[in-house]
């Protein structure tokens, strides 16, 4: 039986999702197929790559750092995120991303991206950690309003949570019968509509499918979240998430946040471990 794991993003609440992978890893538990949106592929790589802790190490480091991500950047380059820093600079110098091991690694890492002319989703397989890689995972994580759309292969491409936040209908077609969902938001939240609505208009006004997927996208994402927990009541999902609303924003720059964030990520994997193990036949 094949073995999947959905990350979910969420910007900076991704942090939740990097304290369970982390302990999830130093389990020695191995799925078949990964799949990260926004968030969830920018820190859901280090999966494939095998880099326990170092998400949570580089974030607090560079928190506040504003290469990494300030208004100044926002101003000066269109990204809230710094893309060459965060791309670039980190993986390749300053906190060295594993390569090698990456590419070795027998699971299949896939990052959703929404195509900015048409509003779909994009799934997107990552065997290589190339500079292609991480330009796949910069526009999946790249949020309207703080962020450019991405240009790959002549087609542009923002945040995959603009159109499939929770891709577990994704992994199942490609043949993961049984998964882990890892969510940053409590099992009693339920999206709004997004009161920021007017300006997103304004900004994305190149771009009206992107505009009209996030009109309706409180409606896709709590339809998401109900196949979710439907494959859970069937026994093909196993969910893992915060009791609570977790104390951060989508931006955060105080490192003891991130690292309480983190911690009670660890603490929802060490808690479900043992049920875990068995909903994996481990």
């Amino acid at each position: 039986m094949n073995y999947g794991i959905v990350l979910e993003g969420g910007a900076m609440r991704g942090l939740f999702s990097a304290g369970v992978i982390d302990v999830l890893m130093e389990n020695e538990i191995k799925f078949n197929t990964a799949v990260g949106v926004s968030a969830g592929a920018a820190f859901g790589c280090n999966y494939k790559s095998r880099q326990i802790g170092r998400v949570i190490r580089y974030n607090t480091r560079f928190a506040k750092d504003k290469r990494y991500c300030s208004v100044g950047s926002l101003i000066k380059t269109g990204d809230i995120f710094g893309a060459r820093f965060c791309y670039d600079t980190i993986p390749n110098e300053l906190d060295v991303f594993d390569k090698q091991t990456y590419d070795n690694d027998p699971m299949s890492f896939f990052v959703v991206c929404t195509d900015a002319e048409t509003g779909e989703p994009v799934y997107t397989p990552l065997p290589k950690a190339d500079e292609l890689c991480f330009r796949w995972i910069r526009a999946s994580a790249s949020m309207p309003l703080v962020s450019r759309p991405v240009s790959i292969g002549g087609r542009r491409f923002l945040d995959g949570g603009i159109s499939d936040s929770i891709p577990i209908d994704f992994i199942k077609r490609i043949g993961c019968e049984k998964n882990v969902v890892v969510l940053t938001q409590p099992r009693d939240f339920s999206k709004e509509k997004s009161s920021t609505l007017p300006l997103m208009k304004l900004s994305l006004r190149k771009y009206p499918k992107i505009y009209e997927a996030l009109k309706h996208r409180h409606i896709i994402y709590n339809r998401s979240r109900d196949r979710v927990f439907e494959e859970e009541r069937f026994g093909n999902a196993f969910i893992i998430c915060p009791e609570e609303k977790l104390p951060i924003g989508r931006i955060e720059h105080d490192p003891e946040v991130m690292k309480k964030v983190y911690e009670i990520g660890r603490k929802a994997a060490e808690s479900s471990l043992e049920e875990l193990k068995t909903f994996l036949n481990i």
